[in-house]
């Protein structure tokens, strides 16, 4: 057997490897330069896994049995046709996942907007990213969450890196920090904060106090890039108004973070001739996650960081399709291309690509969290389809939105294990994974990579493009509106992005075949792409940047006497999202097999535990049970747990569904929790 060259499936960097059979090997890529973490390494045991799903799934007298596909797909289209004719077409719902393919997520949101006809569409991602593209939008007038390669980055002197632990999420990617003067903004003293020349751990839920702090201190000390700000940017007087009364000792008494160390980053990012600011996760998932990002981009922006080669601001994407799954359609308030759906032109356009009336789009539907929040309302879905998510264990409040997948009419969960949601449906669909089929990502530059095929499935596993064809079909669709081979979709996708933000109608197969490395927009089949966006002019029309005045109002949940201690989440780096898969890889569940909690020493003494012992962690929206880690680098009011895990261990059924008011993404990073040992509340 030749080996196929691909890219791991599991986070956004994307790392290249070889396939032989199952054999990973690992390939010198830009972004891991030869290297892969343990996830990657073990990629190819998931191939082979026993627990891999190969027939179709009924639910019959409350067991799952199996089904043939021809059975499987006219019930599934006869409950969904019987229930949007009851009740509407928005009784129906998708949702989707960040770990799709390009052509999946595209075709995914036609399917919901043409078959279903359908508002009540959204994906995981908004759980990720979203944040941090509204403040892209707000600031530069587009998001690519790093608007330039990862391999810039090794010539940067300054690394502001705030609320990321690459060491643990994506080793490789730690490899381009190596000769920069990195600074780490975490709560924890994580693995990336250990290689950091000053790491700054602010109480939880006050990044955005810290970013004012460092700013005042710029333009008190006369580090403002002045120049840069008359040039390029818009708005900063008005800023400057919101930024003032921010001065760094007044930060301090908020954060914890001394006003000397405040001073110190402002004057380590001026000083340098390259530099970088890098938000993640660990600043976004706040319900104030928005205006958290975009007072890290007015710091960048006072620096005459972004749009400048060899510097700039950007955001680490998480999923493996984190940045292309959110731009061509399965967002609940766009259209391919990064296209906005109330948008009238946008609207016009997308529907002459799809061949049907603008006027039979339907327009924006509920955001995640909303989403499945309103399931089984009165109001809401009756009828599910979930498409590459395990909402039941990564959706905040887990306790509460399994009790809203529970009361469904409906169920369909379309998977290659029998997740914890799929264990739930009524009809679960076994699907292809990422080394079985051709299909094109788009990594946390933004450059479009095809990962191709090197194995066959096993027997009765389809491709999710199989599924949604053959449902179309059902629905009256015509044959050929949706194409079931991943290079025809793509060449759709092409045509209904072009124009858009997320431009990739240059692309093709034929040119990532012959591994040319295209970064959108790439508007023409002549066009090299972009790798390097704002160089010459920002995505807003007067082609300058925006400084967004914000200001810190603190997490949405505050402890107190019942819930005196704060709790944030993370990933390890033996796990991925739900866990749904690395769990089953057992190279890796033999390192982290389950729920753990980290807590300062004097924390757990005080509540009557230590290491080792299993500690019950409780909010106001449920408990979780957890493995008591003792970690003395820990704040003493701050316990963190993994969210990889299931049942009684899923952090999620604490984490508060607080929603920022742009983004719609929830509060992960934050909530008041108490911990007690769990023999004492059994």
């Amino acid at each position: 057997m030749t080996a196929v060259d691909t890219h791991c499936p599991y986070c956004a960097l994307q790392c290249g490897m070889s396939l032989d059979g199952a054999r990973v090997a690992p390939r010198d890529f830009p972004v891991n330069a030869g290297g892969l973490c343990q996830k990657g390494w073990t990629s190819g045991e998931l191939l082979t896994s026993p627990s891999r799903l190969t027939t179709p799934l009924i639910r019959v007298d409350g067991e799952l049995r199996p089904a043939t596909w021809t059975q499987a797909l006219d019930l599934v289209a006869e409950r969904l046709i019987e229930i949007r004719a009851a009740k509407g077409a928005d009784s129906v719902a998708v949702f989707g996942g960040g770990g799709l393919t390009n052509e999946k997520a595209y075709l995914l949101g036609k399917f919901a907007r043409i078959a279903l006809g359908t508002s009540q569409i959204d994906y995981n991602g908004r759980f990720c990213m979203s944040s941090a593209a509204a403040a892209g939008i707000k600031a530069f007038g587009a998001d690519r969450g790093m608007p330039f390669p990862v391999t810039d980055l090794a010539d940067a002197d300054a690394v502001l890196l705030i609320g990321a632990n690459p060491a643990e999420t994506m080793p490789p990617f730690t490899q381009h920090l190596r000769g920069a003067d990195l600074i780490v903004v975490d709560p924890r003293r994580t693995p990336t904060a250990e290689l950091a020349g000053l790491h700054l751990q602010p109480a939880p839920g006050t990044d955005l106090a810290l970013a004012q702090g460092i700013l005042h201190a710029v333009v008190a000390d006369g580090l403002l890039d002045q120049s840069y700000v008359d040039a390029r940017t818009n708005g900063f007087e008005e800023l400057w108004r919101s930024v003032a009364a921010w001065w760094p000792e007044r930060v301090e008494q908020i954060t914890g973070v001394s006003a000397a160390d405040q001073r110190r980053v402002a004057a380590k990012l001026a000083a340098a001739r390259n530099a970088y600011v890098l938000t993640a996760r660990g600043t976004e998932q706040h319900a104030n996650g928005t205006a958290m990002v975009n007072a890290w981009i007015n710091l960048s922006l006072a620096l005459g960081l972004p749009g400048r080669k060899g510097s700039g601001f950007g955001c680490l994407t998480g999923q493996g399709n984190g940045q292309g799954g959110r731009e061509h359609g399965q967002k609940a308030d766009q259209l391919p291309g990064y296209r906005k759906i109330d948008d009238p032109a946008a609207r016009e356009y997308v529907a002459g690509v799809w061949g049907v009336p603008p006027e039979s789009l339907p327009g924006p539907g509920r955001s995640a969290v909303e989403l499945l929040e309103a399931l089984g309302a009165e109001d809401g879905p009756s009828a599910l389809m979930v498409f590459g998510s395990n909402l039941v264990v990564s959706a905040p409040g887990a306790g509460n939105i399994q009790d809203k997948v529970s009361s469904l009419d409906f169920l369909v969960v379309s998977d290659l294990v029998l997740s914890e949601t799929a264990a739930m449906a009524d009809v679960v669909l076994p699907v292809t994974q990422w080394a079985e089929e051709d299909g094109t990502m788009t990594n946390l530059e933004g450059r479009i990579l095809l990962r191709r095929k090197a194995i066959d499935p096993p027997s009765g596993a389809k491709t999710d493009l199989y599924v949604l064809s053959e449902l179309a079909r059902r629905f009256g669709q015509p044959d050929g509106r949706f194409p079931t081979d991943a290079e025809t979709v793509f060449t759709e996708l092409r045509q209904a992005s072009k124009g858009g933000v997320a431009d990739y109608s240059g692309i093709t197969y034929d040119r990532l075949r012959d591994g040319e490395a295209l970064y959108w927009p790439v508007p023409a089949e002549s066009h090299p792409g972009t790798p390097r966006m704002f160089l010459d002019r920002f995505a807003h029309p007067d082609g300058r940047a925006r400084f967004v005045p914000v200001d810190h109002v603190g997490p949405a949940e505050l402890p107190d006497a019942e819930f005196p201690l704060q709790a944030t989440t993370g990933r390890v780096l033996q796990h991925y999202q739900s866990g749904a898969q690395t769990r089953l890889v057992k190279e890796l569940n033999d390192v982290v097999a389950e729920a753990f909690v980290e807590v300062h020493p004097d924390t757990a003494a005080r509540a009557g535990l230590a290491e080792g012992d299993l500690a019950v962690v409780r909010s106001r929206r449920g408990e979780t049970v957890a493995r008591v880690r003792c970690v003395a680098s820990l704040r003493p009011d701050l316990v963190f747990l993994p969210f990889h895990f299931p049942g009684e261990g899923r952090a999620n059924l604490l984490t508060n569904p607080a929603l920022d008011p742009t983004s719609r993404m929830p509060e992960f990073k934050v909530c008041a929790v108490a911990l007690a040992p769990a023999e004492a509340v059994a």
